[in-house]
């Protein structure tokens, strides 16, 4: 009779305490935009560089993971040309040379800024350097695809085809894709 009694009472703490934990837990929880879309994301800008590109980092967030691309010079009043699209596979533009970008889904990054040779050493078909996507919801590699006709070429590699938005911020370009639909 007393196990029954202390089972119960066990039991019942356990309910109450971990209904209230859900529930902070679930207050807590971000909510997340889903209204970015998949489709292809394309601004017009200047054909002129105004800066080159000398750096990649990427981020973690809630909702998201982010890649930045590094342009100083680049302005909100006038970014450089880009395309950000997902594409069935990742190629070198100008000779269609195929380069292999691991995950489900690869997003093509194009934009109008050199690579500074002199800050950012990256050869064609390479993965970004400094970048490491252990724990990263979303981004599971990405590839170097050179620069043609002064653009620069990037193919993202993702869990699957999930939204994405862009954002030209001065200095520089961001893509950001969901952990979800």
């Amino acid at each position: 009779m007393r196990r029954w009694a202390t089972a119960l009472a066990a039991l019942a703490l356990v309910l109450t305490g971990g209904g209230a934990a859900s529930t902070a837990a679930a207050a807590q929880t971000t909510a997340c935009e889903t209204g970015w879309g998949s489709m292809a994301k394309a601004a017009p800008g200047s054909l002129a560089m105004t800066g080159s590109l000398t750096d990649v980092r990427t981020g973690r967030h809630d909702c998201y993971d982010r890649m930045v691309f590094d342009v100083p010079g680049m302005t909100t009043s006038d970014p450089a040309l880009y395309w950000v699209q997902y594409v069935p596979g990742f190629a070198h533009p100008p000779s269609q040379t195929g380069i292999p970008v691991a995950g489900g889904a690869v997003i093509e990054i194009e934009f109008t800024a050199p690579v500074d040779d002199a800050q950012y050493h990256v050869g064609l078909a390479d993965p970004l350097p400094g970048l490491d996507f252990s724990g990263y919801r979303t981004f599971r590699d990405a590839k170097f695809g050179g620069h043609y006709d002064g653009g620069t070429h990037i193919g993202l590699g993702v869990r699957a085809r999930l939204p994405f938005r862009v954002l030209v911020l001065p200095d520089r370009l961001v893509v950001d894709v969901a952990h979800s639909w």
